[in-house]
Protein backbone atom coordinates (compact mmCIF):
# COMPACT_ATOMS: atom_id res chain seq x y z
CA UNK A 1 0.00 0.00 0.00
CA UNK A 2 1.41 3.38 -1.05
CA UNK A 3 1.39 6.51 1.12
CA UNK A 4 0.84 9.96 -0.51
CA UNK A 5 3.46 12.64 0.24
CA UNK A 6 2.28 15.17 2.79
CA UNK A 7 2.38 18.93 2.23
CA UNK A 8 4.15 21.35 4.52
CA UNK A 9 0.75 22.96 5.27
CA UNK A 10 -2.51 21.19 5.91
CA UNK A 11 -4.33 23.21 3.22
CA UNK A 12 -2.35 23.30 0.00
CA UNK A 13 1.36 23.54 0.61
CA UNK A 14 1.54 27.08 -0.81
CA UNK A 15 2.27 28.76 2.55
CA UNK A 16 5.95 28.86 3.43
CA UNK A 17 7.49 29.40 6.85
CA UNK A 18 9.95 32.00 5.51
CA UNK A 19 9.53 35.06 3.32
CA UNK A 20 11.90 36.70 0.85
CA UNK A 21 12.43 40.30 -0.12
CA UNK A 22 11.34 39.44 -3.66
CA UNK A 23 7.91 38.47 -2.34
CA UNK A 24 7.72 41.71 -0.38
CA UNK A 25 8.50 43.65 -3.56
CA UNK A 26 5.75 41.77 -5.38
CA UNK A 27 3.28 42.60 -2.62
CA UNK A 28 4.34 46.26 -2.81
CA UNK A 29 3.74 46.23 -6.59
CA UNK A 30 0.25 44.82 -6.02
CA UNK A 31 -0.41 47.58 -3.47
CA UNK A 32 0.68 50.25 -5.96
CA UNK A 33 -1.41 48.80 -8.79
CA UNK A 34 -4.51 48.58 -6.58
CA UNK A 35 -3.94 52.15 -5.39
CA UNK A 36 -3.90 53.34 -9.00
CA UNK A 37 -7.24 51.62 -9.50
CA UNK A 38 -8.68 53.47 -6.51
CA UNK A 39 -7.33 56.76 -7.83
CA UNK A 40 -9.06 56.15 -11.18
CA UNK A 41 -12.31 55.20 -9.44
CA UNK A 42 -12.13 58.27 -7.17
CA UNK A 43 -11.44 60.50 -10.16
CA UNK A 44 -14.46 59.08 -11.97
CA UNK A 45 -16.64 59.77 -8.92
CA UNK A 46 -15.29 63.31 -8.67
CA UNK A 47 -16.08 63.94 -12.33
CA UNK A 48 -19.59 62.49 -11.98
CA UNK A 49 -20.29 64.62 -8.91
CA UNK A 50 -18.90 67.81 -10.43
CA UNK A 51 -20.73 67.42 -13.73
CA UNK A 52 -24.04 66.65 -12.04
CA UNK A 53 -23.59 69.46 -9.57
CA UNK A 54 -23.05 71.91 -12.39
CA UNK A 55 -26.15 70.65 -14.19
CA UNK A 56 -28.39 70.50 -11.13
CA UNK A 57 -27.28 73.59 -9.19
CA UNK A 58 -29.19 75.91 -11.47
CA UNK A 59 -32.23 73.63 -11.41
CA UNK A 60 -32.32 73.46 -7.61
CA UNK A 61 -31.69 77.20 -7.22
CA UNK A 62 -34.39 77.98 -9.76
CA UNK A 63 -36.89 75.74 -8.00
CA UNK A 64 -36.04 76.60 -4.41
CA UNK A 65 -34.21 79.91 -4.59
CA UNK A 66 -30.71 80.81 -3.39
CA UNK A 67 -29.46 81.43 0.14
CA UNK A 68 -31.76 84.08 1.62
CA UNK A 69 -30.42 87.23 3.26
CA UNK A 70 -33.12 89.55 4.63
CA UNK A 71 -31.84 93.11 5.13
CA UNK A 72 -33.04 95.44 7.85
CA UNK A 73 -35.36 98.10 6.33
CA UNK A 74 -34.85 101.84 6.35
CA UNK A 75 -37.02 104.82 5.49
CA UNK A 76 -36.56 108.34 4.20
CA UNK A 77 -38.30 111.41 5.69
CA UNK A 78 -39.04 114.58 3.79
CA UNK A 79 -41.40 117.51 4.31
CA UNK A 80 -44.54 117.58 2.11
CA UNK A 81 -43.24 120.73 0.43
CA UNK A 82 -39.91 119.07 -0.41
CA UNK A 83 -36.47 119.78 0.93
CA UNK A 84 -33.82 117.76 2.73
CA UNK A 85 -34.27 114.00 3.04
CA UNK A 86 -33.39 112.18 6.25
CA UNK A 87 -32.77 108.40 6.41
CA UNK A 88 -34.04 106.76 9.59
CA UNK A 89 -33.98 103.25 11.08
CA UNK A 90 -36.98 101.65 12.80
CA UNK A 91 -37.47 102.73 16.39
CA UNK A 92 -38.68 99.23 17.28
CA UNK A 93 -38.62 95.94 15.35
CA UNK A 94 -40.53 92.78 16.15
CA UNK A 95 -39.51 90.02 13.69
CA UNK A 96 -40.64 86.38 13.54
CA UNK A 97 -39.22 83.68 11.26
CA UNK A 98 -40.34 80.06 11.06
CA UNK A 99 -37.91 77.80 9.18
CA UNK A 100 -38.94 74.33 8.01
CA UNK A 101 -35.94 72.38 6.76
CA UNK A 102 -36.16 69.48 4.32
CA UNK A 103 -33.22 68.39 2.18
CA UNK A 104 -33.68 67.31 -1.44
CA UNK A 105 -31.50 64.81 -3.30
CA UNK A 106 -30.48 65.24 -6.92
CA UNK A 107 -28.16 62.61 -8.35
CA UNK A 108 -25.19 62.05 -6.02
CA UNK A 109 -25.75 65.26 -4.07
CA UNK A 110 -28.08 66.46 -1.34
CA UNK A 111 -29.24 70.09 -1.30
CA UNK A 112 -30.13 71.80 2.00
CA UNK A 113 -33.47 73.38 1.13
CA UNK A 114 -35.95 75.01 3.47
CA UNK A 115 -39.22 76.96 3.63
CA UNK A 116 -39.45 80.17 5.64
CA UNK A 117 -42.41 82.16 6.92
CA UNK A 118 -41.38 85.75 7.66
CA UNK A 119 -43.48 88.26 9.62
CA UNK A 120 -42.30 91.60 10.94
CA UNK A 121 -43.74 94.70 12.59
CA UNK A 122 -41.61 97.88 12.44
CA UNK A 123 -42.31 101.31 13.95
CA UNK A 124 -40.73 104.43 12.41
CA UNK A 125 -40.74 107.74 14.32
CA UNK A 126 -40.77 111.31 13.04
CA UNK A 127 -38.26 113.27 15.19
CA UNK A 128 -39.23 116.61 13.64
CA UNK A 129 -41.87 119.07 14.98
CA UNK A 130 -43.45 119.30 11.51
CA UNK A 131 -45.32 116.68 9.45
CA UNK A 132 -43.13 114.44 7.32
CA UNK A 133 -43.74 112.14 4.39
CA UNK A 134 -42.14 108.75 5.02
CA UNK A 135 -41.09 106.48 2.18
CA UNK A 136 -40.38 102.94 3.32
CA UNK A 137 -38.38 100.63 1.06
CA UNK A 138 -38.43 97.07 2.34
CA UNK A 139 -35.81 94.87 0.59
CA UNK A 140 -36.76 91.33 -0.30
CA UNK A 141 -34.12 88.68 0.55
CA UNK A 142 -33.34 87.50 -2.99
CA UNK A 143 -34.20 88.43 -6.56
CA UNK A 144 -34.64 84.87 -7.85
CA UNK A 145 -36.84 83.69 -4.99
CA UNK A 146 -40.58 83.06 -5.33
CA UNK A 147 -42.83 84.79 -2.76
CA UNK A 148 -46.27 83.81 -1.51
CA UNK A 149 -48.80 85.42 0.85
CA UNK A 150 -47.08 88.80 0.64
CA UNK A 151 -48.29 91.42 3.12
CA UNK A 152 -46.97 94.99 3.08
CA UNK A 153 -48.76 97.80 4.90
CA UNK A 154 -47.51 101.29 5.81
CA UNK A 155 -49.60 103.09 8.44
CA UNK A 156 -53.36 102.72 8.34
CA UNK A 157 -53.55 102.37 4.58
CA UNK A 158 -55.19 99.22 3.30
CA UNK A 159 -52.48 96.75 2.27
CA UNK A 160 -52.27 96.32 -1.47
CA UNK A 161 -50.33 93.75 -3.46
CA UNK A 162 -47.80 95.50 -5.63
CA UNK A 163 -44.88 94.53 -7.81
CA UNK A 164 -41.48 95.09 -6.17
CA UNK A 165 -39.37 98.01 -7.37
CA UNK A 166 -35.76 96.82 -7.77
CA UNK A 167 -36.53 93.90 -5.43
CA UNK A 168 -38.04 96.25 -2.81
CA UNK A 169 -41.55 96.75 -1.50
CA UNK A 170 -42.18 100.50 -1.39
CA UNK A 171 -44.87 102.43 0.47
CA UNK A 172 -45.47 106.00 1.66
CA UNK A 173 -47.43 107.70 4.43
CA UNK A 174 -47.60 111.04 6.24
CA UNK A 175 -46.40 111.14 9.85
CA UNK A 176 -47.60 113.93 12.17
CA UNK A 177 -45.02 115.97 14.13
CA UNK A 178 -43.13 113.76 16.58
CA UNK A 179 -45.48 110.94 15.64
CA UNK A 180 -44.86 107.39 14.43
CA UNK A 181 -46.09 104.96 11.80
CA UNK A 182 -46.22 101.17 11.83
CA UNK A 183 -45.02 99.01 8.92
CA UNK A 184 -46.18 95.41 8.66
CA UNK A 185 -44.48 92.91 6.38
CA UNK A 186 -45.07 89.21 5.74
CA UNK A 187 -44.26 86.60 3.10
CA UNK A 188 -43.47 82.94 2.50
CA UNK A 189 -40.59 81.74 0.36
CA UNK A 190 -37.99 79.01 -0.03
CA UNK A 191 -34.21 79.06 0.09
CA UNK A 192 -31.01 77.05 0.13
CA UNK A 193 -28.21 76.42 2.68
CA UNK A 194 -28.52 79.54 4.88
CA UNK A 195 -30.97 82.15 6.18
CA UNK A 196 -29.63 85.53 7.30
CA UNK A 197 -30.84 88.82 8.68
CA UNK A 198 -28.45 91.67 7.87
CA UNK A 199 -27.96 95.06 9.51
CA UNK A 200 -26.38 98.07 7.81
CA UNK A 201 -22.88 98.80 9.04
CA UNK A 202 -22.29 101.08 10.82
CA UNK A 203 -25.69 101.78 12.30
CA UNK A 204 -27.50 102.02 15.60
CA UNK A 205 -30.13 99.32 16.14
CA UNK A 206 -32.70 99.97 18.88
CA UNK A 207 -35.62 97.95 20.15
CA UNK A 208 -34.91 94.98 17.90
CA UNK A 209 -36.34 91.52 18.67
CA UNK A 210 -36.25 88.44 16.46
CA UNK A 211 -37.95 85.16 17.35
CA UNK A 212 -37.12 82.10 15.26
CA UNK A 213 -38.61 78.60 15.31
CA UNK A 214 -36.95 75.62 13.58
CA UNK A 215 -38.03 72.05 12.92
CA UNK A 216 -34.51 70.63 13.36
CA UNK A 217 -32.10 70.30 16.29
CA UNK A 218 -28.71 70.57 14.55
CA UNK A 219 -28.15 74.32 14.56
CA UNK A 220 -25.09 76.38 13.60
CA UNK A 221 -24.74 80.16 13.77
CA UNK A 222 -21.97 81.59 11.54
CA UNK A 223 -22.83 85.02 12.97
CA UNK A 224 -24.98 86.46 15.71
CA UNK A 225 -25.58 83.78 18.35
CA UNK A 226 -29.03 83.99 19.97
CA UNK A 227 -29.50 85.63 23.35
CA UNK A 228 -32.02 82.95 24.34
CA UNK A 229 -32.70 79.44 23.15
CA UNK A 230 -35.14 76.74 24.13
CA UNK A 231 -35.31 73.22 22.77
CA UNK A 232 -38.71 71.77 21.95
CA UNK A 233 -39.95 68.50 20.52
CA UNK A 234 -39.30 69.32 16.85
CA UNK A 235 -36.45 71.79 17.00
CA UNK A 236 -35.50 75.08 18.68
CA UNK A 237 -37.14 78.32 19.70
CA UNK A 238 -34.50 81.04 19.38
CA UNK A 239 -34.51 84.73 20.27
CA UNK A 240 -32.24 87.72 19.57
CA UNK A 241 -32.71 90.92 21.62
CA UNK A 242 -30.85 94.14 20.69
CA UNK A 243 -32.17 96.90 23.01
CA UNK A 244 -29.64 99.50 21.83
CA UNK A 245 -26.59 98.33 19.86
CA UNK A 246 -24.13 100.18 17.65
CA UNK A 247 -22.78 98.13 14.72
CA UNK A 248 -25.04 95.21 15.55
CA UNK A 249 -23.84 91.82 14.43
CA UNK A 250 -25.87 90.26 11.66
CA UNK A 251 -27.79 87.04 12.29
CA UNK A 252 -27.31 83.84 10.28
CA UNK A 253 -28.46 80.24 10.58
CA UNK A 254 -26.91 77.36 8.64
CA UNK A 255 -29.10 74.45 7.63
CA UNK A 256 -28.04 71.00 8.95
CA UNK A 257 -25.20 69.29 7.12
CA UNK A 258 -26.09 66.36 4.89
CA UNK A 259 -23.72 63.62 3.78
CA UNK A 260 -23.42 63.76 0.01
CA UNK A 261 -22.99 60.22 -1.43
CA UNK A 262 -20.68 61.27 -4.27
CA UNK A 263 -18.07 63.18 -2.22
CA UNK A 264 -18.13 60.56 0.56
CA UNK A 265 -17.51 57.70 -1.89
CA UNK A 266 -14.78 59.74 -3.58
CA UNK A 267 -12.92 60.43 -0.33
CA UNK A 268 -13.18 56.77 0.69
CA UNK A 269 -11.57 55.75 -2.62
CA UNK A 270 -8.70 58.20 -2.25
CA UNK A 271 -8.15 57.07 1.34
CA UNK A 272 -8.29 53.31 0.57
CA UNK A 273 -4.57 52.88 -0.34
CA UNK A 274 -3.61 53.86 3.22
CA UNK A 275 -6.02 51.25 4.59
CA UNK A 276 -4.64 48.58 2.26
CA UNK A 277 -1.08 49.44 3.32
CA UNK A 278 -1.99 48.80 6.97
CA UNK A 279 -3.88 45.64 6.00
CA UNK A 280 -1.03 44.13 3.99
CA UNK A 281 1.51 45.09 6.67
CA UNK A 282 -0.44 43.18 9.31
CA UNK A 283 -0.84 40.12 7.08
CA UNK A 284 2.85 40.06 6.14
CA UNK A 285 4.27 40.59 9.62
CA UNK A 286 1.82 38.41 11.53
CA UNK A 287 2.16 35.81 8.79
CA UNK A 288 5.89 35.73 9.54
CA UNK A 289 5.15 35.33 13.23
CA UNK A 290 2.64 32.51 12.64
CA UNK A 291 4.78 30.90 9.89
CA UNK A 292 1.92 31.28 7.42
CA UNK A 293 3.31 33.52 4.70
CA UNK A 294 1.02 34.11 1.76
CA UNK A 295 2.15 34.00 -1.84
CA UNK A 296 1.98 37.27 -3.86
CA UNK A 297 -0.88 35.79 -5.89
CA UNK A 298 -2.81 35.44 -2.64
CA UNK A 299 -2.24 39.14 -1.98
CA UNK A 300 -3.43 39.90 -5.51
CA UNK A 301 -6.80 38.26 -4.86
CA UNK A 302 -7.04 39.83 -1.40
CA UNK A 303 -6.46 43.27 -2.93
CA UNK A 304 -9.17 42.56 -5.50
CA UNK A 305 -11.57 41.58 -2.71
CA UNK A 306 -10.82 44.83 -0.87
CA UNK A 307 -11.20 46.84 -4.08
CA UNK A 308 -14.65 45.32 -4.55
CA UNK A 309 -15.80 47.22 -1.45
CA UNK A 310 -15.25 50.70 -2.90
CA UNK A 311 -16.30 49.67 -6.41
CA UNK A 312 -19.65 48.29 -5.28
CA UNK A 313 -20.23 51.18 -2.87
CA UNK A 314 -19.52 53.76 -5.59
CA UNK A 315 -22.41 52.52 -7.72
CA UNK A 316 -24.82 51.42 -5.02
CA UNK A 317 -25.11 55.00 -3.74
CA UNK A 318 -26.91 55.88 -6.99
CA UNK A 319 -29.67 53.43 -6.12
CA UNK A 320 -29.82 53.00 -2.32
CA UNK A 321 -29.43 55.17 0.80
CA UNK A 322 -25.85 55.97 1.76
CA UNK A 323 -25.63 53.87 4.95
CA UNK A 324 -27.36 50.85 3.41
CA UNK A 325 -25.00 50.99 0.41
CA UNK A 326 -22.02 51.07 2.77
CA UNK A 327 -23.26 48.07 4.79
CA UNK A 328 -23.93 45.95 1.69
CA UNK A 329 -20.58 46.76 0.06
CA UNK A 330 -18.67 46.09 3.30
CA UNK A 331 -20.45 42.77 3.87
CA UNK A 332 -19.72 41.59 0.32
CA UNK A 333 -16.04 42.50 0.60
CA UNK A 334 -15.65 40.91 4.03
CA UNK A 335 -17.36 37.76 2.75
CA UNK A 336 -15.10 37.53 -0.30
CA UNK A 337 -11.86 38.08 1.62
CA UNK A 338 -12.84 35.94 4.61
CA UNK A 339 -13.88 32.95 2.50
CA UNK A 340 -10.71 33.18 0.41
CA UNK A 341 -8.42 33.39 3.44
CA UNK A 342 -10.16 30.44 5.04
CA UNK A 343 -9.71 28.38 1.89
CA UNK A 344 -6.02 29.31 1.72
CA UNK A 345 -4.81 29.21 5.31
CA UNK A 346 -7.42 27.94 7.70
CA UNK A 347 -8.62 29.58 10.90
CA UNK A 348 -5.75 31.54 12.49
CA UNK A 349 -4.82 33.80 9.56
CA UNK A 350 -8.49 34.15 8.59
CA UNK A 351 -9.35 35.65 11.96
CA UNK A 352 -6.37 38.00 11.72
CA UNK A 353 -7.30 39.04 8.18
CA UNK A 354 -10.96 39.69 8.96
CA UNK A 355 -10.14 41.75 12.05
CA UNK A 356 -7.59 43.77 10.08
CA UNK A 357 -9.93 44.29 7.13
CA UNK A 358 -12.79 45.31 9.41
CA UNK A 359 -10.58 47.81 11.21
CA UNK A 360 -8.66 49.33 8.28
CA UNK A 361 -10.96 48.98 5.30
CA UNK A 362 -14.39 49.32 6.93
CA UNK A 363 -14.06 51.35 10.14
CA UNK A 364 -11.55 53.78 8.65
CA UNK A 365 -13.88 54.31 5.69
CA UNK A 366 -16.86 54.78 8.01
CA UNK A 367 -15.04 57.66 9.72
CA UNK A 368 -15.77 59.75 6.61
CA UNK A 369 -19.42 59.76 7.68
CA UNK A 370 -18.41 62.10 10.53
CA UNK A 371 -16.76 65.45 9.92
CA UNK A 372 -13.41 65.89 11.61
CA UNK A 373 -12.96 62.27 12.76
CA UNK A 374 -10.92 60.87 9.88
CA UNK A 375 -7.57 62.25 11.03
CA UNK A 376 -7.87 61.10 14.63
CA UNK A 377 -9.19 57.70 13.50
CA UNK A 378 -6.18 57.21 11.25
CA UNK A 379 -3.80 58.30 14.00
CA UNK A 380 -5.28 56.02 16.64
CA UNK A 381 -5.40 53.10 14.21
CA UNK A 382 -1.77 53.57 13.19
CA UNK A 383 -0.59 53.74 16.81
CA UNK A 384 -2.65 50.70 17.80
CA UNK A 385 -1.29 48.74 14.82
CA UNK A 386 2.27 49.69 15.72
CA UNK A 387 1.73 48.56 19.31
CA UNK A 388 0.30 45.17 18.25
CA UNK A 389 3.10 44.51 15.77
CA UNK A 390 5.82 45.57 18.21
CA UNK A 391 4.46 43.23 20.90
CA UNK A 392 4.01 40.35 18.44
CA UNK A 393 7.54 40.59 16.98
CA UNK A 394 9.53 41.62 20.05
CA UNK A 395 11.19 38.17 20.44
CA UNK A 396 11.16 37.23 16.76
CA UNK A 397 14.43 36.13 15.13
CA UNK A 398 14.17 38.11 11.90
CA UNK A 399 17.35 36.61 10.46
CA UNK A 400 15.91 33.11 10.41
CA UNK A 401 12.45 34.20 9.19
CA UNK A 402 13.92 36.03 6.17
CA UNK A 403 16.09 33.07 5.26
CA UNK A 404 15.71 31.07 2.08
CA UNK A 405 12.98 28.46 2.54
CA UNK A 406 14.23 24.92 2.63
CA UNK A 407 12.97 22.68 -0.15
CA UNK A 408 10.52 20.16 1.09
CA UNK A 409 11.91 16.61 0.99
CA UNK A 410 9.31 13.96 0.25
CA UNK A 411 9.25 11.10 2.69
CA UNK A 412 10.85 7.86 1.55
CA UNK A 413 8.66 5.39 -0.23
CA UNK A 414 7.54 2.51 1.94
CA UNK A 415 9.50 -0.72 1.36
CA UNK A 416 7.86 -4.02 0.77
CA UNK A 417 7.62 -6.24 3.80
CA UNK A 418 9.71 -9.35 3.96
CA UNK A 419 6.66 -11.55 3.84
CA UNK A 420 5.53 -9.95 0.60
Amino acid sequence: MKTEPTDSHPRNGLLTPNITFLRILCVAAILVATSLGWVVLGGALAQRSASRQGQLQGTVTGGWGPALAQSHPSASLASPAGGAVTVVQPETSNVRAKIDYGSKRKGLLWYRTYDVRFDAHYVFTNPNPVPQVIRVAFPLPAERASYHDILFQVGDDKPALQAPEENRLVGTATIPPLGSVAVTVGYRTRGLDRWSYLFPDPSRIRGFQLAMATNFHEIDFPAGSPTRRERNGQGWTLAWDYPDVISAQSIALEMPNVLNPGPVAMRICFFAPVSLLFYFSVLVILGIVQRQNLHPMHFFFLAAGCFAFQLLFAYLVDLLPLTLSFVIAAAVSLGLVGAYLHAVSGGALTRTGLIAQGAYMVLFSYSFFFDGLTGITLTVGAIATLAVLMISTARLDWATRFGKPRPSVPPPLPTASAGA
